[in-house]
């Protein structure tokens, strides 16, 4: 199950990705909910809110070392409890999603526009919904 969400995550962030870089120009924004909602191309080349703006390589290097340490550590996250490896998983499925897109262009892909919020992605809702479970699973599910 686990392979499996990484897997959909991944693939429906960048799914989603291709359609976007297709099918639209950088700044352009579809509403749809006016001042609500919009699907609106950006190229990110920062992380969460455009911090570390310009820093390809780190992030490249930072994103191989998460892969290969989760890689390393899945044996033993196998055996924890579901909202830590599930958590962990979305994590690492949504920290892939966005290395690809940093690997072939140098930046990130966003296009879910809330006008409230900045521009984000689906492997970014998986990271934080990632990290959401994890902290779950630390503070009220483990003994």
């Amino acid at each position: 199950m686990s392979f499996f969400l990484f897997f959909c995550i991944i693939l429906v962030d960048q799914i989603i990705k291709l359609i976007v870089r297709l099918n639209m120009m950088p700044g352009e924004s579809i509403p749809l909910v006016p001042q609500v909602f919009h699907f609106t191309y950006v190229l990110n080349p920062g992380a969460a809110f455009g911090i570390l703006e310009n820093q390809r390589m780190f992030f490249i290097v930072a994103g191989i070392f998460i892969l290969l340490a989760a890689l390393l550590l899945y044996p033993r996250l196998r055996q924890q409890n579901p909202w830590l490896r599930y958590g962990c998983v979305a994590l690492l499925g949504g920290a892939v999603g966005n290395l690809i897109d940093r690997i072939h262009n140098g930046l990130v892909v966003d296009f879910l526009d809330f006008r409230i919020w900045p521009v984000f992605n689906i492997a970014d809702i998986a990271i934080v919904g990632g990290v959401g479970c994890m902290l779950y699973a630390i503070l009220f599910k483990e003994k």
